[in-house]
């Protein structure tokens, strides 16, 4: 039996993909604190993840050349951080203190998707087996 067939256990890796997706996007923010111009980024809601809303809303793109409404990666939509805290005098939105902030929920978050996946996983073992 797949685990990924159950819904607690879909549900778990989804949150785990998404927050994998949004350390990501954060470890790119801090890359470019220094860089000119550059747009903190943030990525969309998990639950519109889950409910697929995350798509592209505006101008098709007909045409590799085109530019897209917003980057992808896998049913996350990437899109500018409205939320920064401020912009310097170069342009750049990128705060440090704000990205090590949301670091540090996201690992948070993480391990406790971790640790209900693998409590999940001992209490169907448990039902299976009968052996803890």
């Amino acid at each position: 039996m797949k685990l990924d067939s159950l819904s607690f256990f879909k549900v778990a890796s989804q949150r785990m993909q998404w927050l994998s997706v949004r350390q990501q996007v954060i470890s790119e923010n801090i890359a470019n604190a220094d860089t000119p111009g550059f747009k903190a980024r943030e990525v969309s809601d998990f639950s519109q993840m889950v409910e697929g809303a995350a798509r592209v809303s505006g101008v098709a793109v007909t045409n590799s050349r085109h530019l897209g409404g917003a980057e992808h990666a896998g049913n996350v939509r990437v899109r500018q951080d409205e939320g920064s805290w401020e912009q310097s005098m170069d342009g750049n939105t990128v705060v440090l203190e704000q990205q090590t902030i949301k670091a540090s929920e996201v690992s948070e978050s993480y391990r406790m998707a971790a640790q209900l996946y693998r409590k999940g996983h001992e209490l169907l073992t448990l039902a299976v087996t009968g052996i803890r």
